[in-house]
């Protein structure tokens, strides 16, 4: 599932975060030289480094696909962003396509198929346009964010073994 939500809590890369947390919490408990407040730090600095993953770097992992309507898939995409064109090609705000769809028939308003008011807004000349990674992008996407992880990792227990070395000489 490339849902960023549970992105990295399935495949390699809920080794490689878990790896980036103990190296996390060696170098910090080398330079704070306390338990808890390394522990508190470790946890501050692996959730910051969580968010700004899925929040930020993520999804530019590689560029996403742009589709016109919703995207077919088997599997739900990842969408980064969508949306509605006016039949003049501008975009046009979500209060002006719930306008548009309060006005269709009570057919279209109450239908149990999604893809009524998507129909309907279509023969209106409304385009809805989505940008997406498809499913496809998942074992990619967990490639590339368990290598700068577990390179993250080398470089932190790389600091940690030469700190305890140059104090201990």
């Amino acid at each position: 599932m490339l849902a960023p939500q549970l992105f990295d809590l399935r495949g390699v890369d809920f080794a490689a975060w878990t790896l980036a947390a103990f190296a996390i919490g060696a170098v910090a408990g080398v330079l704070i030289k306390r338990t808890v407040p390394a522990i508190a730090a470790s946890l501050a600095i692996w959730t910051g480094l969580d968010f700004a993953t899925t929040l930020f770097l993520r999804r530019h992992y590689q560029a996403p696909l742009l589709t016109k309507g919703a995207p077919s898939y088997s599997h739900p995409p990842w969408v980064v962003g969508n949306w509605y064109t006016g039949p003049n090609g501008a975009v046009v705000s979500q209060q002006t396509i719930r306008q548009v769809v309060a006005h269709a028939p009570e057919s279209v308003q109450h239908s149990l198929n999604p893809n009524a008011a998507t129909a309907y807004l279509t023969a209106h000349h409304y385009t809805q346009w989505t940008i997406y990674h498809p499913e496809s992008r998942f074992w990619h996407f967990q490639l590339i964010e368990g290598g700068w992880l577990v390179a993250l990792s080398l470089i932190l227990l790389a600091a940690t073994v030469w700190l305890v070395r140059r104090r201990a000489a």
